[in-house]
């Protein structure tokens, strides 16, 4: 390969698309006085879309659902829905207790927000993550979040089963899959959120290379690989998702080097599930979003990335919320649910049934 290629590979690798580590512990937002409890249940949904993954990934997914105080006692009302994406290395229990939910669900509503339903379904797989991608080796989670999913809380809870009434919002990993299924699936969802999202740009071989194809080559399972470090299980999660290979088992992926060279074939692959490489053909989807917001803090590697997603958008004259805030990627992401993602689905879902009669 020459010189001039391995050096942009180089250099794409160091733009550094994942943070730095997991996802840690966030600032909590006061407890408002005088806010309701919200009620949590803990539910099951099948995913269709999910069903013969090569990697054996659980079918059956774990859901919290979050019902508004009036929830119990106004029997004739509907909700509008949000669906809020965990970030990667994580699930949605964790990402549950990273956001510190109910509290700042309960906080946002006593603080003037219309109530809403709001819903985390769990995405982790067997290297910690799905990137919400359609994969014959992880399942197609882009269905499972837009189709099973919805399809599921819209057959049993009280929700206005209309795109303007339902929010897709997420973190890190999560705002990628807010990214990608965002732009895909503007006939389910009315507005959409994306945090501090990952992956936005097209990715370089990263810190992949012979120690991995090694540990890859000597495993017998996903497990083998648990002991891995935080990047290379993203570049096996990526794999897994992105350049995926029934005929390769038993991990079933093809990794983005081989014997320590960047395979150009598969780099490609991940260029094409690259936001920001695919947003062109999304802009009639992204139009009818009533409204989208961005945010990043200042002190995040993936600022520069979410910012181009923004100058995109603009562009093409796509409206849209774009804030840099100060903080690094997680410190503020608690606050940031309580006062600012759900007064945003507060004021640009429709929580009125009048939703469901034609445009």
């Amino acid at each position: 390969m020459g010189v001039r290629v391995m050096t942009l590979l180089a250099g794409i690798a160091a733009l550094v698309p994942w943070p730095a580590a997991a996802q840690v512990k966030t600032e909590v937002p006061a407890v408002v006085p005088g806010a309701k409890p919200v009620a949590v249940e803990h539910i099951k949904v099948h995913g269709a879309a999910l069903e013969g993954n090569l990697e054996g990934d659980a079918v059956d997914r774990d859901v919290l659902v979050f019902l508004p105080p009036g929830y119990a006692t106004a029997r004739s009302r509907r909700y509008p829905v949000v669906y809020a994406l965990h970030g990667y290395s994580i699930g949605a229990e964790q990402w549950s207790q990273e956001i510190h939910v109910p509290q700042t669900i309960e906080g946002a509503f006593a603080n003037g927000s219309h109530e809403m339903i709001v819903v985390l379904p769990d995405s982790k797989t067997a290297h910690n993550g799905s990137m919400y991608s359609s994969s014959v080796t992880t399942g197609d989670f882009e269905r499972f979040v837009a189709e099973d999913v919805v399809a599921y809380i819209d057959a049993h809870y009280r929700t206005l089963p209309d795109r303007r009434s339902r929010g897709l919002v997420g973190h890190s990993m999560g705002g990628y899959g807010a990214t990608r299924i965002g732009m895909k699936h503007a006939d389910v969802f009315g507005s959409l959120y994306i945090m501090s999202p990952c992956c936005l740009g097209v990715r370089g071989a990263g810190p992949a290379g012979t120690d991995l194809e090694k540990a890859v080559a000597n495993a017998t399972s996903p497990a083998d690989l648990s002991g891995l470090s935080f990047g290379l299980r993203a570049q096996l999660a990526t794999a897994a998702a992105w350049s995926p290979n029934p005929k390769n088992p038993p991990l079933y992926l093809d990794l983005p080097t081989k014997d320590g060279t960047p395979r150009l074939e598969i780099l490609a692959k991940w260029a094409a599930n690259s936001p920001l490489a695919f947003l062109d053909q999304y802009i009639g989807q992204l139009r009818r979003y009533r409204a989208i917001g961005i945010d990043v803090g200042d002190q995040d590697g993936l600022r520069t990335d979410t910012g181009r997603l923004h100058d995109a958008l603009d562009v093409y004259g796509v409206a849209n919320r774009f804030e840099i805030y100060p903080g690094t990627h997680t410190s503020a992401v608690a606050d940031r649910f309580q006062n600012h993602v759900l007064p945003f689905f507060s004021e640009s879902l429709c929580a009125d049934a009048r939703c469901n009669e034609p445009k």
